[in-house]
């Protein structure tokens, strides 16, 4: 059987990142990412609906060790597939990528110090195994093969087509129909503008607000340092500036939550005129960043609604109807295409079956150590990024941990690592993975997902500040994450 001393499962922004880091700081290492697609880029080459684009800044979505050199910061999605392509080609790391290799499952054998790796290969599903010593996974928190719909009642009367961006059809044709997008997230946000340009009429059909800040698609401040300052230094000097500014408005919606909804709600109301009705349309029921906050690149959504091209509609809906959507209040809103942009289908650790020593793993009965490894489940590091920043912040400091881990590893000659409950952390209150965040996306399947605890290091902090700290600077070897070598007894590590 082939074995591997890494496996990365997931060939996307994180799995890209991490095969980076992974050769250049573990380079004795030999690595395969398995993708299970066709291609790479992850979220980058699945959602292609008009518009797509980033709803982070590029200098901090960007991978730290190569700087981000387009004028727009908030950038479009072939740009930044193009630019994960890029990195992938120019490191070399395209060499080690397995197309259509779909794992479904990943057996530990404690005595062996290895995981065997059950892969679903090509088009007809051929299962292959191999077997490695560590497993990073990267293949994200959402369902590649089917996106979030709820039931709406009469769905099946509506004569036109019904389509979940995560489908987007190659051949759909918009220009000059009605067009009915459901939400209220940065999908329906940016799907709206979008279409609106060629479309007889764009309607946002949302049950309730969402939080929305317009800012500009291009970085003056980043475009003038790379102007005049080496391509490096400029680059490190904006992500330096973009993660102070994003870490700086998340403390204050905690801190001082009623003075950022009135600086949030005065930029909708100059963007809009007195005319609108904010209060109705763009005032949510809860704080900012209770749910991920909305970023309009250059104000196109407010620009369209101006202009008459797009309008909301706030309103729950009753049923579907042959010629579009009623709502509850009765209002008959017709469309010859719907778009159901309600959200993605969460998944745990890419909704692989893991068995350890031949037990299977629930991950609800775990806790989460750090956020990216859990207890009792070895050799084993998770990449999930920020709810409150972008992605690639955390899926950094995650990807330079596993290098610490594995160097460690080698130094020491263990061959095995396993976070483990010390006595103390028995009596921890346990609370959801990813907290004090009621995005609906999140809440359905929060209770699939590992605890974590009330103290270090059980703590999904998403607090980049903090995970420096805890992540890089922090000891590998804490006495909560265990290492034994191929000689040692791992129950007696346990005990």
């Amino acid at each position: 059987m082939e074995y591997i001393d890494v496996v990365i499962v997931g060939a996307g922004l994180s799995g890209i990142g991490a095969a980076r880091h992974l050769q250049e700081q573990c380079p004795d290492r030999s690595y395969l990412v398995l993708e299970g697609r066709r291609r790479m880029g992850g979220t980058w080459d699945l959602f292609r609906y008009p518009g797509i684009r980033s709803d982070s800044d590029m200098h901090t979505l960007g991978y730290s060790f190569r700087p981000w050199r387009a004028a727009k910061a908030i950038a479009d999605g072939p740009s930044i597939l193009e630019y994960v392509r890029d990195v992938a080609v120019e490191e070399g790391i395209d060499r080690h990528i397995r197309y259509q290799h779909r794992v479904v499952r990943a057996d530990w054998d404690s005595r062996a110090a290895r995981w065997t790796v059950t892969v679903q290969r090509g088009d007809r599903g051929e299962e292959v195994t191999l077997q490695c010593n560590f497993l990073l996974m990267c293949s994200g928190y959402y369902s590649y093969e089917q996106g979030y719909t709820p039931e709406f009642p009469g769905r099946e009367r509506f004569r036109g087509p019904v389509i979940h961006p995560q489908h987007w059809p190659r051949d759909l044709d918009y220009r000059d129909r009605r067009v009915l997008i459901i939400g209220s997230g940065a999908t329906a946000m940016t799907l709206g503008p979008a279409m609106a340009d060629s479309a007889a009429r764009v309607t946002m059909l949302q049950r309730s607000p969402t939080w929305v800040v317009s800012r500009p698609e291009k970085d003056a401040v980043a475009n003038c340092l790379r102007a005049i300052l080496p391509e490096r230094w400029a680059y490190a000097l904006t992500r330096w500036k973009n993660v102070a500014f994003q870490q700086y408005v998340y403390r204050r919606s905690r801190t001082h939550p009623e003075k950022l909804k009135k600086l949030l709600l005065r930029g909708v109301r100059r963007e809009l005129g007195p005319d609108f009705d904010v209060e109705k349309h763009f005032t949510p029921g809860y704080d900012p960043w209770d749910q991920r906050l909305c970023l309009v690149p250059d104000a196109d959504l407010f620009r369209a609604i101006r202009e008459g091209r797009m309008d909301v509609v706030t309103d729950h809906i009753e049923t579907f109807t042959e010629k579009g959507v009623r709502t509850r209040s009765g209002q008959e809103l017709e469309a010859d295409i719907i778009i159901t942009a309600t959200g993605l289908q969460l998944v745990v650790l890419g909704d692989i079956d893991f068995r350890v020593d031949g037990e299977a793993v629930d991950f609800a009965d775990t806790w989460a150590y750090k956020g990216l490894m859990f207890s009792g489940v070895p050799n084993l590091i998770f990449t999930f990024g920020y709810i409150n920043a972008s992605w690639t912040l955390r899926a950094d400091l995650t990807a330079r941990f596993a290098c610490r881990v594995l160097n460690h590893m080698r130094r020491t000659g263990a061959s095995r690592c396993v976070p483990r409950l010390r006595d103390e952390d028995r009596n921890m209150v346990p609370r959801p993975f990813i907290d004090d965040f009621s995005a609906n996306y999140m809440q359905r399947v929060m209770h699939r997902f590992p605890r974590q605890g009330d103290r270090e290091p059980w703590l999904n902090t998403q607090d980049y500040r903090a995970d420096r700290r805890l992540l890089g600077k922090a000891p590998v070897d804490d006495g909560v994450l265990r290492f034994s070598g191929p000689d040692e007894n791992e129950e007696e590590q346990a005990a």
